[in-house]
């Protein structure tokens, strides 16, 4: 009688898919974003660090979408890249702790991203700052 150990165990690995797994299903994605916003000036914004990637497919994703001729770097809490892919319209935005963990990865297609525009407020507090600087320390105002 032959033992379970005696029984020869042979196993194989499929070949690698040629395409990862959900690189294609997000550019659909972008595509009917990027018409959205043609359209009728909708933005989207995509949460990548909420979707299972697979080994691979981050890059993928990066080499596919590319870079385009626009990129930020802003130093808040941590340090943000904020990079216009090779598709206008579609941005990579990356965001980092103080310790440098991602916490955020997202691609926003618009115009322009949010993170870069200039709130209301900051705009009152520029105004009224620009206004004082102009009147000077030797304005006088009655």
């Amino acid at each position: 009688m032959q033992k379970l150990r005696d029984i020869e165990i042979r196993t194989e690995c499929p070949d690698p898919p040629t395409s990862h797994g959900n690189v294609t299903p997000i550019l659909h994605e972008i595509l009917h974003a990027l018409k959205r916003l043609e359209q009728n000036a909708e933005t989207t914004t995509i949460d990548l660090r909420a979707m299972p990637f697979g080994p691979g497919d981050e890059a993928q994703l990066r080499e596919t979408l590319g870079r385009g001729e626009v990129a930020a770097q802003l130093d808040a809490l941590g340090n943000s890249e904020i990079w216009e892919t090779a598709f206008p319209g579609v941005w990579m935005l990356e965001h980092h702790n103080s310790v440098g963990e991602r916490i955020a990865w997202q691609i926003e297609i618009t115009r322009i991203p949010a993170i870069l525009q200039t709130p209301a407020e900051d705009l009152a507090e520029s105004l009224d700052r620009l206004d004082k600087w102009l009147d000077g320390p030797d304005s006088e105002t009655d």
